[in-house]
């Protein structure tokens, strides 16, 4: 605490000493107004064609399969609803039971399958 006394003090005496500081000088009404303004500006003008490209993107609108993803602590749940409810659990290969073909870490003992070339909504949640 001593250490950051003495750094604040020094710092201190070296503002009040300096000669090319206008002490007098209270507030920049002005550039203050334009350093607040100008960002965010800068951020509107990304982010609204940014959030248009995003809503235009999600429409799907007769998606043949929905898959429903639920990320728990250890494992994967996958819900397929548009067919008859099917739900199974994806937990990774134990080390001890893996081939020497697997990944290692990234292998499950039940993947989701996926058709090709057609409409797919995956909705991701967390449990």
């Amino acid at each position: 605490i001593l250490m950051i006394l003495m750094i604040v003090t020094y710092m201190m005496i070296l503002l009040i000493n300096n000669k090319f500081i206008n002490r007098f000088l209270l507030e920049g009404q002005m550039i203050e107004v334009a350093w607040t303004i100008a960002p965010a500006i800068i951020l509107i003008f990304i982010a609204l064609p940014s959030l248009r490209l995003l809503y235009l993107m999600d429409e799907i609108n007769n998606p043949t399969v929905t898959l429903k993803t639920i990320g728990h602590q250890w494992y994967w749940s996958y819900e397929y609803s548009d067919f008859l409810k099917m739900e199974f659990d994806s937990y990774m290969i134990p080390q001890n039971e893996m081939k020497s073909s697997d990944f290692r870490l990234l292998d499950v003992d039940n993947r989701a399958a996926l058709p090709m070339n057609t409409f797919i909504r995956i909705i991701v949640t967390a449990a």
